[in-house]
């Protein structure tokens, strides 16, 4: 058998130019395409640089080459020798950076042979998502995948060049953890060497990053592996990478400022697009009081409009109820002459549904007068006020929910990205990034009765708002009622949204631990419990902790948005299914029971 040295390629699939006819060369790669043409056979030969086609002709290549050539096909992996020309001319292909050329070859050698591919190595093709994943090592051939994986590593390439220009040190954290089952569920290892004991899969490097400014690293960074045993969608993977960062004597403004420059840096190196800074800002109230969100899209406007005033005295008794029992009326604008159908209106009606509305009124304007499904229990006074309040134009519609604030919120968000997407609206900016701030702390948990964090246990209170953490063990406010101290805390929490997604969340951390020990009481976690969890945490904020904050932008969810993928699936070379599955490997799997054996396990079936 010959040494692959006399097969090894001289240049790339995509490397050849006019500039070199006349070259002998030697390329290695898979056959794109095949074609015989009554004697004189053509291939594209494609690697990840591009394709390059490759003529055999019987006047330059034996009969048994050229016999061995009529039986190449889809897929096989060739080392072809020959020389470059140019093509005739009007068979060049501006399409291609290799189109001027082609190479005539002399020999070559099938490295492997391919079975019969059950799908087309082409960007545009019908196969089922299982399918593509079942053979996701021909589905990475496809240009369109390759290139979003060669897209990641640039965008990784390019974080990496800038945190390190601004004094940051990338530094690993442990993966064998500690569990410390707040959150999302941990992954769990069992440990051979210490029977009965378990390692966790970190859900994100938060303690550890948070000791590493405790012991002076005041800038870090890792592109951090993260595992999550949660329920699964398109933006979601059991395990995926974020861009951990973590500063010292730093204010979340200092986070926003560092991050908006890394941001702009890597969309101006990777895809030449200039962003604008600073990024726009809106707290978490005004979030939610404009858009229905706490990552709105803001590239188009149907900004919610709240109409409790308008309806005050309103006899619609859906409405009534709503404003009766403290809750409210709210609704937004489809404008842009947008002609809907009943039809129409029905599948809105049917998204808002689904976010929880008994019903969703609508109010449009002809030229003929209102068209509306509650007009005739409105007053003229209401309804010419509610065409005034969101300036309704003939040809627009406006839609309307009743319930309470979080109700309509959920409401009137589902229905604006609905109509968002089936009408296609995008604004003039492509790249709508915005800061969301101030969130409250706490959130109440109706089913146990005690308030969880919002986001994040270790993020700060406004210092202005600390008192409110010991009001809330004094008063005699009931749990869940607005007013009650620990409802009021805002957080010093923010997110970065990027067209509707939430590409980022950080915070101001707690760096005292009698303040950490407080909210943890609050959540219902006791400082015994405290201590078993977070002990070595609480214990380090002991000895001189820095104020310290940071932020974690998901690396997978930035690459998919940049290359317009519906799923970051298309955006990880190995993904998992919506089941957590790896099909082509087939994990999770069951394991040999010596294994188990080995690790004190038994698995007892149902």
């Amino acid at each position: 058998m010959k040494s692959f040295k006399e097969f090894q390629r001289t240049h790339t699939c995509g490397e050849l130019r006019a500039s070199d006819e006349g070259k002998r060369v030697v390329l290695n790669g898979w056959v794109h395409s095949w074609r015989d043409l009554g004697g004189l056979i053509f291939i594209d030969l494609r690697d990840r640089y591009g394709l390059t086609q490759i003529v055999f002709n019987p006047g330059q290549m034996s009969p048994e080459l050229m016999a061995q050539a009529g039986k190449l096909r889809y897929e096989f992996v060739v080392s072809v020798s020959g020389v470059v020309g140019k093509r005739p001319e009007g068979q060049r292909n501006k399409e291609l950076s290799t189109g001027e050329i082609e190479m005539t070859a002399l020999s070559f050698e099938v490295l492997n042979p391919s079975l019969t591919p059950p799908f087309l190595v082409e960007d545009q093709i019908d196969a089922a998502e299982d399918l593509r994943l079942k053979y996701r090592y021909l589905d990475l051939r496809r240009p369109v995948l390759r290139d979003k994986i060669i897209l990641r590593h640039r965008v990784a390439l390019a974080i990496r060049e800038y945190l390190d220009s601004q004094g940051f040190l990338e530094i690993e954290t442990p993966l064998l953890i500690r569990s410390t089952p707040e959150g999302a569920r941990d992954y769990v290892v069992p440990s051979r060497n210490n029977p009965g004991r378990f390692y966790a899969l970190p859900q994100s490097p938060q303690l550890f990053k948070q000791i590493l400014m405790v012991s002076g690293f005041d800038k870090y960074f890792q592109l951090a592996r993260c595992l999550r045993d949660e329920d699964l969608r398109s933006d979601r993977q059991p395990e995926h990478t974020q861009i951990d960062m973590e500063m010292s004597f730093v204010t979340q403004e200092d986070v926003w400022e560092v991050t908006e420059a890394m941001m702009a840096y890597v969309f101006e190196k990777v895809i030449g697009e200039k962003l604008a800074l600073p990024f726009p800002r809106l707290s978490f109230r005004e979030a939610m009081e404009r858009y229905g969100s706490d990552k709105p899209d803001v590239r188009y406007g149907m900004e919610i409009r709240d109409l409790d005033d308008i309806l005050a005295k309103t006899q619609f008794r859906v409405f009534a109820e709503a404003l009766k029992s403290g809750g409210t009326v709210r609704g937004l604008k489809l404008g842009g002459g947008v002609a809907m159908s009943r039809k129409d209106i029905s599948e809105v009606e049917e998204v808002a549904r689904k976010a929880g509305a008994k019903g969703l009124a609508y109010i449009g304007l002809t030229e003929e007068g209102y068209r509306s499904s509650i007009s005739k229990f409105l007053s003229e006074v209401e309804l010419d006020a509610i065409r005034a309040k969101f300036n309704l134009c003939v040809g627009e519609i406006c839609f309307l929910a009743a319930g309470s604030f979080a109700e309509t919120c959920a409401i009137l968000d589902s229905t604006r990205r609905a109509l968002a997407a089936k009408y296609r609206l995008k604004g003039d900016n492509k790249w709508a990034f915005l800061w969301v701030h101030s969130f409250p702390l706490f959130e109440y948990n109706k089913d146990e009765r005690r308030y969880d964090a919002m986001h994040n246990i270790v993020t700060s209170p406004y210092s202005e708002d600390i008192q409110l953490l010991d009001e809330g063990f004094t008063t005699d406010i009931p749990f869940g009622d607005s007013s009650h101290p620990w409802a009021r805390i805002r957080a010093n929490q923010y997110d970065l949204v990027l067209n509707g997604s939430e590409i980022a969340s950080g915070g101001v951390r707690n760096h005292r631990r009698d303040i950490q020990e407080k909210m943890l009481n609050i959540m219902g976690i006791s400082s015994e419990r405290a201590e078993r969890m977070f002990g070595f945490l609480l214990k380090a904020l002991e000895y001189g902790a820095p104020p310290h904050a940071g932020i974690a932008p998901g690396l997978d969810r930035i690459v998919a948005l940049m290359t317009g993928s519906d799923s970051i699936r298309d955006v990880i070379a190995f993904p998992k299914t919506t089941a957590a599955q790896s099909l082509m490997d087939e994990a999770p799997s069951e394991i040999d029971p010596r294994q188990l054996e080995e690790l004190g396990l038994k698995i007892i079936k149902d």
